[in-house]
Order: structure tokens, then sequence, then C-alpha cells
């Protein structure tokens, strides 16, 4: 059934491609045509993977999955939500005001053009490129060991707050540096201070763009698996504290599709775990919204 609905979808694509360059072909207007081709391929990509999941899923969802412990029998995922929960607000939480501060210092303080800003900013590029793997045997070595902490809530905050900094810090630059001068300008005419320009009207501008980017670290904390396998643990139980092994929600999914015998809770358990990446996504954006509307 779902590779049927994937062929519907690309044989929409297809018709809608070929009735859009009929269109425009007239105008010699084929950027058109190519931009109207990607967004259909990309909605309608988005479309099967979602409806592929979802129609897995839904015949698996029960309430033994939703069980307060997990055992063989019900597989249950309530453990894996809540630790999921825990890792990504506690991650978010630690990056978010180091990685803020530190594109503040990037564009507001230091001197442009300086060597050390440039070696900054390459360095945290080059983070952003390295696998999550890296990432987790480093958080294996030095949190899990070397620190004593072993296999823990804590060793994989600590890893995966790492892991999307550079992601923070970037974003948050970039969104800095599109606020107008003018504003800042007009600001410390007004007999405002560096400090309080920067808080009272710079990062209220500034402040949808640096909701992207952590609502994207936040995808990425949510959907990671390589870096907490090695750091956070697989075990199925209820976390007790912060020292205590566990798994996440896309960690569920791999342990349970890669055993073969639980494929089905797999996909139940995917479709739950997009389900809460879909309300993450809105919720941001309607807080970036918000913000939006204050500014204007």
């Amino acid at each position: 059934m779902s590779t049927k609905f994937g062929i519907l979808i690309l044989m929409a694509t297809i018709l809608i491609g070929t009735f859009a360059f009929l269109k425009y072909k007239n105008m010699l207007n084929i950027y058109r045509f190519l931009t109207t081709l990607s967004v259909v391929f990309t909605f309608g990509s988005l479309a099967v993977l979602i409806g592929y999941v979802i129609s897995k899923g839904i015949p698996y969802l029960k309430p033994s999955l939703f069980a307060l412990e997990y055992t063989s029998d019900n597989v249950s995922m309530l453990p894996a939500i809540i630790t999921t929960f825990i890792i990504v607000i506690l991650s978010v939480a630690l990056a978010t005001p180091i990685g803020v501060f530190t594109a503040i210092y990037l564009v507001e303080y230091a001197k442009r053009g300086s060597k050390v800003v440039e070696i900054i900013r390459l360095a945290a590029e080059t983070l952003q490129g390295i696998p999550s793997i890296v990432y987790g045997l480093f958080g294996m070595m030095f949190f899990s060991i070397w620190l004593g902490f072993g296999f823990s809530i804590i060793s994989g905050v600590y890893t995966v707050s790492i892991m999307i900094l550079p992601l923070i810090i970037r974003s948050t630059e970039e969104a800095l540096k599109a606020v107008n001068d003018n504003i800042r300008h007009a600001s410390f005419a007004l007999g405002a201070g560096k400090l309080r320009t920067i808080f009272k009207v710079v990062l209220p501008v500034a402040m949808p763009g640096i909701i992207s980017g952590v609502v994207l670290a936040t995808g990425r904390v949510v959907g990671e698996t390589a870096c907490l396998m090695f750091t956070l643990g697989t075990a199925t139980k209820m976390p007790d504290g912060l020292f205590s092994s566990a798994r996440t929600l896309a960690l569920h999914v791999y342990m349970l599709s890669s055993e073969g015998m639980y494929v089905g809770e797999a996909y139940a358990t995917a479709t739950v775990l997009l389900i809460t990446v879909l309300i993450i996504n809105f919720i941001s954006n309607k807080i970036a919204n918000r913000f939006m509307e204050v500014k204007s």
C-alpha cells in the first residue's frame, strides 16, 4: 500500500512538473519550472515519508506500549519518551546560553577581522561537520570513563550539548548579523549603553533566527542515536536519576528494529517520534511568530 502511495506521489510530481513546463515554456522561464518541480518533489517526498511511517506504525499503537515499566512482552516506549524529554531539555538548556553568549561576543564585542574570531568560526564550522559517532566516542572516553560518569543521562547530556553548540553559535551569529546597524546606532543615540542595546534592542529583533537555530538543535538531539549509544547506554528502565542509564526514542527505534522481533512496535515508536518532532516544530514556529509580531 505504501509503495503504491509513493508511486502515486511520483506520478503526481511528474504531471504537475509537466503542466508547469507547458505553462511556462512560452515564457522561456525554465527557472520557474525547476523551482515548481523542486517544491513538489520536496513536499511529495515528505508526504511519502510521513505516510509510510504512520501507515506502518498506527496498527501497532496500543496501550501496552505506554506502560510504566518495560518488559519483553509490552516493549513499552514510555521510559524512552521521558528520557528523550530529559535529554532534550537539559542539553538545550545547557548549550543555548553558552552558544548565544559566544555569538554575542563574536558579533558585538570582538574586533572585526580579528584572527581569534576567524579561528573560533573555523572551529565551530569544523565541529559542525564532525560525525556524531565521533562525539559519542569522545563522550564515552571523557565523561563515561575518565570522569567516571559511566553510561548515564549526564554523560549523554554533556556530549550532545557539545555536539549542538556549534549549530547554535552559527545560527545566532547570523541572526545578530542580520540586525541593521542603524537600530544599534539609534539606541546609542538615545543614551543606551552597549549591554542594554544588546539585550533590549538587538536580541528581540534577532530572536526568530535564534529560535530557528535552537529548533534545529532540538531536532538533532531528538533524532540522535550513535552519539547517545556510547554515552547514555541502551537500558530500558525508567530513569531514576542523572547517573542512570536509559534510552531515547530514536535509540528505542533502532534497538527494536535491529533485534528483528519487534519491527511493528519500532514503526509505532517511530510514529510517536515523528509526531513529537512535528509538535516541537509547531510550538517553536508559534513562538517565533509571536516574536515577529512583537517586533513589527
